[in-house]
Order: C-alpha cells, then structure tokens, then sequence
C-alpha cells in the first residue's frame, strides 16, 4: 500500500511538470500572437518631409526631375523605395515641385525643353512650367508635392491633389 502511494504521488508530479511545460510553451506562443493581431502598429512616420535635393542644384525656372529615397510603412513592414518629383525654382528662395503621373490616367510624363512644356506621351496632354494644362485629356492641373526649405535643402511632403 505504502508502494502504491509513493507510485501515484510519483505519476501525479510527472503529470504536473507535463501540465506546467505546456502552459508555459502555450503562454509562450500566444503572447506574441495577441499582441499582432490586438495591437495596432507604431505609428514610424515623423514629420512625412523627405530631403529630396540641394536648392543650389536647382537652375532658375528650369524643371529638374529629382529622384530621392522615401521610407514606407505598411503595417509592421517598412520598405525604403525611390520616388520622383520635377522640382522647379520659380525663385530665389521659391520651389515648386510636381508628382511625376499625368493627371488623366497615371502615366509618367517628361519635361521637353525645346516645346518648354511637360509632354505626355501617352495621350499627349501638355503642361505648362507652372503645372497648368494647355493641351490634352488631362482633367486638371498636375498635382504638388508639399514643399518645405530648410536651408538650403529643399524638403518633399505629401503629394496634394490639385483642383481644375
């Protein structure tokens, strides 16, 4: 009898460390899990202003395309990609700086000196240096980015829809 007693009390503390070991592997696997699926991401953004150039760089009235590096954040995944803008100097301390799509379907557009104009090609919408369009499919007027100087840095924001 005392046998079976130290046999069942043996059996019954192996069963407690096999219990114990699974709650804590369980535990273990769902911390994680509830934090992904309750928890919304942090928020990495900082001012959304990217240095995209050097004001001086910059010939007066002339679009120049800058190419410059934006980070993305989608979710938990942050990616760094190259972005565009055609960045014009309408001053001495006045930048204007156009998205690179074509405001009648999203194709990319270039600046043609010879015509002074930003040509489509696609549809052949035109665009005057200001952003204004005089011939094409186009609806309205390209569309800016934000800009801010800081220095003699010029800083890219958000691109900002524009109105016909």
């Amino acid at each position: 009898m005392a046998d079976e007693r130290v046999l069942v009390a043996r059996r019954s503390f192996h069963l407690l460390g096999i219990y114990a070991l699974w709650a804590i592997i369980s535990i273990a696997l769902a911390i994680p899990a509830v934090i992904y699926l309750l928890l919304p991401p942090r928020n990495r953004k900082e001012s959304g202003f990217v240095d995209a150039t050097d004001l001086d760089r910059l010939p007066l009235g002339q679009p120049e395309e800058v190419i410059f590096r934006r980070v993305r954040a989608d979710g938990w995944k942050v990616t760094t990609e190259n972005a565009s803008a055609w960045v014009v100097r309408t001053g001495e301390r006045s930048v204007t700086a156009y998205a690179p799509q074509c405001t009648h379907l999203g194709c990319a557009y270039h600046w043609e000196a010879g015509q002074k104009c930003f040509l489509c090609p696609c549809h052949t919408s035109t665009f005057s240096v200001d952003g204004k369009v005089t011939a094409g499919p186009a609806p309205r007027p390209l569309d800016r980015y934000q800009v801010k100087l800081e220095g003699n840095r010029v800083l890219l924001g958000a691109i900002e829809r524009s109105e016909a």
